[in-house]
């Protein structure tokens, strides 16, 4: 049974006390599928959504261990903040836009491309259960041209995850609707493997995806 849990946390930026909820991934409801770009789909509501937390002060974003978290459940706004009224919340925000909140301060903090990527990511994913088509395929290109600049780097990405990261590339592209792009990404593919017995799953994925797409991961 999926549980929501509502939070209090504090910006580490503002001191802003604001109300935000949780969902364990262990609390997911329904079956899950695995999608080509490696989203892992449930039935209810998706657990990635809630991972990620945007003060409602300063717009600071990040994941639950960045804030400080209120010791005690149910606890009022006059008793955190030292005054009456309601905390203020970011219940209102989509998964989508904190991801998006999320990379950008990784962006000012000029974290390494990757870990910027994998929340654009995120935030691509978010769109597909938000319905967003325009702002899917937004996130989807920042997300490519991220990866891209973490490959370009050498250092930032492991010889064993390179051919991963191109099929993704790939994929991401493809999903975009930018089929030059997807088509030359996955080519790169086979060269990126760093051996061709452990990793001709990938190699196979990416021929599959450039001529036969699919949803879903078989």
């Amino acid at each position: 049974m999926t549980t929501v849990q509502d939070i209090t946390l504090q910006c580490p930026v503002c001191g802003t006390w604001f109300a935000s909820q949780t969902m364990p991934e262990a609390a997911e409801a329904g079956a899950a599928r695995t999608a080509t770009d490696f989203q892992r789909r449930v039935s209810g509501p998706d657990p990635l959504a809630f991972q990620v937390h945007l003060c409602a002060g300063c717009g600071f974003a990040g994941a639950e261990e960045e804030f400080a978290s209120d010791p005690v459940a149910g606890a009022s706004a006059a008793a955190l903040t030292g005054r009456d009224g309601a905390l203020t919340t970011c219940a209102t925000a989509t998964g989508s836009e904190k991801y998006e909140a999320a990379a950008a301060v990784l962006e000012r903090r000029a974290a390494a491309p990757r870990a910027i990527a994998d929340l654009l990511l995120r935030a691509a994913w978010c769109c597909v259960g938000e319905k967003d088509v325009e702002a899917e395929r937004y996130f989807r290109r920042q997300a490519a041209w991220a990866f891209e600049r973490a490959l370009g780097g050498y250092d930032g990405v492991a010889r064993s995850d390179r051919a991963v990261l191109t099929y993704l590339i790939g994929e991401l592209w493809r999903r975009a609707g930018d089929r030059t792009r997807a088509w030359a990404w996955f080519d790169r593919v086979e060269a990126e493997a760093a051996d061709s017995i452990t990793q001709g799953w990938i190699v196979t994925l990416a021929s599959q995806q450039r001529e036969r797409p699919r949803e879903w991961l078989a």
